[in-house]
């Protein structure tokens, strides 16, 4: 589940992985999915997590960042 939060207004999710070598290959699909949709997350990571937040340009989420949301969902639940 995403999380919203305000202040700026965002989503957020943290995932979490036990090998460093499934961290890479998550963040290649999410570059890749970055730059056909032209949606920028912040994105942090380290040795287990990945930490995602994306910045709203609405009031409220739009079908594209939900989309955008739900397909990193799939990202993770593939490996």
């Amino acid at each position: 589940m995403w999380n919203e939060r305000e202040s700026p207004l965002r989503i957020e999710k943290r995932f979490e992985f036990e090998q460093y070598s499934r961290i890479s290959k998550f963040m290649g699909k999410i570059d890749k999915l970055c730059k056909e949709r032209e949606i920028y997350p912040n994105i942090s990571f380290g040795k287990n997590f990945v930490s995602l937040s994306i910045f709203l340009e609405n009031k409220e989420i739009s079908d594209k960042e939900k989309e955008f949301s739900r397909d990193i969902d799939k990202f993770y639940l593939e490996d």
